[in-house]
C-alpha cells in the first residue's frame, strides 16, 4: 500500500481549470451576444447557459480519459482495503450475533 495519499498538483487544479475554461467561454459568448443585440438580459442568459453547458461537457470529457497505471493501481488498492474492512465488520457482526 502506498503511503502518499496526497493528490498531485494537477489533480488538485483540474476543477479550477474546468471552471476557468468554462468561464472564459461564457464571457466570450456573453460579450458576443451583448455586442450583437445590445440587451444585457439576453447576454446574461447566454453567459449563464454557456457556462453550465461548458462545465458539464468539460467534466464529461475529463471523465472519458483512460486512467494511468498508477491510478489503476490506486483504485485496486482502495478496493482491496474496502473489501477487507467490510469482511472485518461482517466478522465482528457475526461474533456479536452469536453472543461472543
Amino acid at each position: 500500500m502506498t503511503q502518499n495519499l496526497q493528490p498531485s498538483r494537477r489533480d488538485r487544479f483540474l476543477p479550477v481549470e474546468l471552471l476557468a475554461i468554462s468561464g472564459g467561454l461564457a464571457v466570450f459568448v456573453g460579450l458576443i451576444v451583448l455586442v450583437a443585440t445590445r440587451e444585457f438580459i439576453l447576454a446574461a442568459v447566454g453567459l449563464g447557459v454557456t457556462f453550465i453547458v461548458a462545465v458539464v461537457l468539460l467534466a464529461l470529457f475529463a471523465l472519458a480519459f483512460k486512467p494511468t497505471e498508477a491510478e489503476v493501481e490506486d483504485i485496486h488498492e482502495q478496493d482491496a482495503e474496502a473489501r477487507a474492512k467490510a469482511a472485518r465488520e461482517r466478522a465482528e457482526g457475526d461474533d456479536r450475533a452469536r453472543g461472543h
